[in-house]
């Protein structure tokens, strides 16, 4: 006959089995956010480069030369490099040709010798770059020195064809990029290895998290290794070894973090009608009347034919027609949410399409029922 001790051990291992196997298809909780993923060190970044050049071998689709007289100017430059010099009041006018811009992003730690993607797009009046090879170009900084050469064909993600007045044209053909069509020729010293202190630039300012970043990285490193200065930098001293100071930011780099609540914020695109909440928006009880005003214009054209042997002439007129429709608007009463879910919930009880949203949202804020920063952008 079982004990009452027995049966209290062999319902003990039974819950121990029960939460073992339980682990395993239990859910794990997210990773914390790691410090390379909230800031970037300073001096350790892309670098813009800029360049002018030209696109050859097109067929017929490049610039017209009489409205675009800088590609032939500059291909006569070109070829006064190369010896050929044109006849004095000898004009080109070349449709194979597109005067064209460059761009490409220089990365830390880029050295002579890397390649580099690059981005190609026409300035004139160029039809398409379809087809076309880019002559060498030299790639520019901001201080004027060139730390690049492009050149290659291009790749056009697109397709066109016209005739007889009609078009038919899919994606963009006036840009195109060169994957590895550029070779850097000059490096950009960094300061990561100047000084006994590194500085970490937080991507959005907030006192939380650079708290949060310099307590990880004492508490990895020891304290007073890291001081928060104010809510977007951290200063960290680092070994002064270039070994030791690579394995030391790629420990801190790596450092889990756990972030505090971001502030309410609802950033709202006006020109598309985009509306993005965080989950720390929260909407207080309010109502709300909301009716869509409508306006139709319709131009209908009619031919006004003159009497005979009156010396008049037969016009095209127009008859238009305007009518003004407004939808009746009700008055809804939204509770309180205090949850994103509800706060959706409630928007999407009022049946308003995203464009409707903006000047609802903008009408919450003012009367104090939304507890959030608005952001147009």
């Amino acid at each position: 006959m079982q004990t009452a001790t027995d049966k209290f051990l062999r319902a003990l291992i039974g819950l121990a089995a029960l939460l073992a196997s339980a682990a395993l298809w239990w859910p794990a909780e997210a990773s914390a956010a790691r410090i390379k993923e909230v800031a970037a060190i300073q001096g350790v970044r892309s670098n813009s480069l800029t360049g002018y050049g030209l696109v050859v071998g097109l067929d017929g689709t490049g610039d017209q030369t009489t409205q675009a007289p800088y590609t032939g100017q500059s291909l006569a430059a070109m070829l006064q490099q190369f010896g050929v010099i044109l006849p004095q009041g000898v004009t080109m006018q070349p449709r194979n040709i597109a005067a064209v811009m460059v761009t490409a992003q220089l990365p830390a730690f880029a050295q002579p010798g890397q390649q580099l993607d690059i981005a190609v797009s026409s300035v004139g009046n160029a039809k398409s770059l379809r087809g076309g090879t880019l002559i060498t170009t030299p790639l520019r900084g901001a201080d004027g020195q060139v730390y690049a050469l492009a050149q290659g064909n291009l790749i056009v993600g697109g397709a066109g064809a016209s005739a007889g007045g009609s078009k038919v044209q899919i994606n963009h053909l006036s840009a195109g990029r060169i994957p590895g069509g550029a070779l850097v020729e000059r490096s950009v010293p960094t300061p990561l290895q100047n000084g006994d202190y590194i500085q970490l630039d937080l991507n959005s300012a907030d006192f939380a998290t650079a708290r949060a970043v310099a307590r990880a990285i004492n508490k990895a490193k020891g304290n007073g290794v890291a001081q928060a200065l104010d809510g977007r930098v951290v200063r960290v001293r680092a070994p002064n070894d270039p070994d030791e100071r690579v394995n030391f930011l790629a420990d801190m780099e790596n450092l889990a973090l756990d972030l505090a609540e971001p502030a309410a914020r609802i950033v709202i695109n006006a020109r598309t009608g985009s509306v993005v909440m965080n989950q720390a928006v929260t909407l207080a009880a309010c109502a709300v009347a909301h009716g869509n005003l409508s306006v139709t214009i319709s131009s209908t054209p009619q031919v006004s034919q003159p009497n005979a042997l009156s010396g008049g002439q037969t016009q095209v007129t127009e008859k238009t027609d305007i009518s003004i429709k407004q939808d009746p608007g009700s008055l809804i009463q939204l509770p309180a949410g205090a949850k994103l879910a509800d706060v959706v919930k409630a928007l999407n009880s009022l049946g308003a399409t995203p464009q409707d949203l903006l000047a609802i949202l903008q009408a919450m804020k003012t009367a104090g029922a939304l507890n959030a920063e608005l952001e147009v952008i």
